[in-house]
Order: C-alpha cells, then structure tokens, then sequence
C-alpha cells in the first residue's frame, strides 16, 4: 500500500522535472469536467504515455496522491479541490487497424467512435455521443443503447502501479459487470490504451434497444449501415441533453447520476408491491438481470415525485429539464449544491419504494 503525504508544488516541479509533464498550479477543477464543479488543484498535463506512465511512477514512489483525470465527465470533485497532483490524461493517439482501433487513454471517445464510422468500421455507433476519454470505458463500462464496452474491448494496456510495468489484459480479467470493472474505484492500475474489434463491412452492432430499434424500424437483432445508427443515436442523445454543449446547461452534468438498480430476486414482489400500492397498476419497467431484475432509476426517479426540473427555477443544483436521471449545474451549482440534490432524491425513491440508488460518477472528496 502506498503512503501518503503533502507535497509542495515547488517539490512536485523538482520531482516531475524530466518526466514530460507539464505542471499548472492552482487550477480550477471545474474548468475539466463536465459537471463544472471542483476546487483548485495542482496539475500535471502528461500529453504522451512516457510522461503519463513516468510521472505517476515519480509521485507514487514519493507517496503523493494522485488523481487522475482526462473528461472528466464521470467525477463529482469537493468544493475544497484536492490536496495532491491531478495528473490530466492527455494522451490522444488513435490507430485504425484492419479489424479494430487502439485508441490512447486521453483520445475523446466520441472522436474516436467518429472516426471508426468515417473509415467504414461498425461496432460503436450505440456509444456515439457520450461525453469523455477512451481510458475511461473499460473503467465502468460504459453502456448505451444497448451496447457495452465489454462486448466489442479485444484489450487493455495498464500500468502497474505497484511493479510500475505496463502489460495489456485481457476483458477476462477485467471483471466487467452492469457499469463497473475491477478498474473502477481502485488506484492499482492506470488505463494507457484501449483495443477494440470492429465490423470492417460498416454494419453495426445487432439493435436491441427499443427505441433505438423503433426510429430505426428494425425488428430485435437487426441491422442497418453503422453512420445511419450514429446519426440516430445522436439526435436521441440530444433531446434528452446527453450530448455536450456549452449554452445547455441540462448537459452540464455527469450524464445519468444513478445506475439503474437490481433487484434480488427475492425482493422483487415486495418492491412491486410498494410501487403499486403508491402509484397505481402500472406497468412497470423492468430488465433482466444476472442477480435479479433491474428496474429504471428514471422512471423511479420520476414516480417518487421528482419531476423534471426539480426543486424549481431558481435552484443553482437541478433535475435535468429534459428527464430526471442527470443532475445537473444551471451555472452556479457547488459541489455541495449537487450532492445535496442527489441525497434528496436518493433518500426519497428509498423511502417510497425501497430501492437504495446508487451514483454512477466516482466522487473525489465527498460522499454521498
């Protein structure tokens, strides 16, 4: 395990002198991710794998935290910022091969999916649109549409942070699951690179999420050409504020804020009754799941008595306006404006249909 200690920036600039970095002092951490929140912090902006992988072996050996960030479109970072070195990720190499791509940790994800598609691959066209780094799929998974990064990832190259030697992996050893890996909430391994295969004829994936299939009026499983689903996804994303822009504040957010909940099979009835008994004989949302059934975190969101917008207009924290699952930061939400937000409504679908919700994006000096 590694020790822990406060360093100087002045100590930090001897310690990282020839790694390649280049280090920044007393930057807002809310300029680097997309929910705009996050104190000042020290950084060190590592633009090749030789100075990722060399600065993070330097500040381990002397036992300075490190936080690593490249979207930063999955963190919910503390008002106070964080006392160690962010090290940015920004690595953004990306190699079309002839079945797949290997993509650098930093490269934009929606910028490498673009770039299969241009060059005639099918594969990720589902994953259009969602905002962050390469590195960060392998991390939680990332799922859309339904479509995960489990089904199509050939590899990972990792760095070691214990031995500090970078070797890839195979998916098998990765753990993925619903959102999560071995790699989420962990500091053994850094993600240098991605390795995906693709569908060189340009098809995409088999279609089997149903709104995705309905706009597309294909049946369950079927195909169509790899750009036409991109150009799809991305008009889906948009309406429901899940594509990046500047002047829109319902995506200043980290996208969905909670996973959709499983539930054990043997809560299930019990869970169904308490939605019935508040909301009525409805038809309720439910998917399989390997340990139970999943239920919609939006549509329980939405069923507790949180509406889209919520707590109001004049709220620096709210509800996505345009659907319940992302919180989001009208311009001048704090962090702790945010967490706020997400325990009001996590605590009241608990209460109401006792379902504990769990937050998707990792936070960095607080909890929930």
């Amino acid at each position: 395990m590694r020790t822990s200690r406060v360093a100087s920036s002045d100590d930090v600039r001897e310690l990282l002198a020839g790694t390649g970095a280049e280090l920044r002092e007393s930057v807002r951490l809310a300029d680097l991710t997309t929910l705009r929140v996050g104190g000042p912090a020290l950084v060190a902006e590592c633009a090749s794998e030789k100075a990722l992988t060399a600065t993070v072996r330097a500040l381990d050996a002397e036992g300075i935290p490190v936080l690593l960030l490249a979207g930063g479109s999955n963190l919910l970072i503390s008002d106070d910022g964080f006392d160690g070195v962010v090290v940015k990720v920004a690595t953004t190499g990306v190699e079309l091969r002839a079945d797949g791509v290997i993509a650098e940790a930093g490269a934009n994800w929606d910028g490498v999916v673009a770039r299969t598609i241009e060059a005639g691959f099918g594969g990720l066209e589902c994953l259009s649109g969602i905002p962050g780094s390469a590195g960060a799929t392998p991390v939680q998974n990332v799922g859309a549409y339904g479509v995960e990064v489990a089904t199509l990832l050939r590899r990972v190259r990792l760095l070691d942070r214990a031995s500090g030697a970078s070797h890839w992996v195979e998916p098998a050893d990765l753990g993925f699951g619903y959102r999560t890996s071995k790699l989420k909430h962990s500091d053994h391994a850094v993600v240098l690179a991605v390795d995906f295969a693709l569908d060189p004829s340009g098809t995409s994936a088999p279609l089997r999420y149903g709104e995705l299939a309905t706009i597309l009026e294909v049946t369950d499983g079927g195909t169509r050409p790899a750009a036409e689903v991109r150009a799809a996804v991305l008009r889906l994303r948009a309406g429901k504020g899940m594509v990046l822009d500047p002047v829109d504040h319902d995506t200043w957010s980290a996208g969905s804020f909670f996973t959709n909940p499983v539930v054990p099979h043997a809560r299930v009835d019990a869970v169904r009754a308490l939605i019935t008994a508040h909301v009525g004989d409805v038809t309720i949302p439910t998917y399989p799941a390997p340990d139970g059934v999943k239920f919609s975190a939006g549509w329980l969101i939405e069923r507790a008595g949180f509406a889209k917008g919520f707590p109001g207009p004049e709220a620096s924290a709210r509800l996505s306006t345009k659907h319940t699952l992302a919180l989001t930061n009208r311009g001048a939400a704090t962090a702790s404006d945010l967490v706020r937000l997400a325990r009001t409504v996590r605590d009241g679908v608990e209460a109401r249909f006792g379902i504990h919700l769990e937050p998707e994006p990792v936070t960095v000096g607080l909890t929930l």
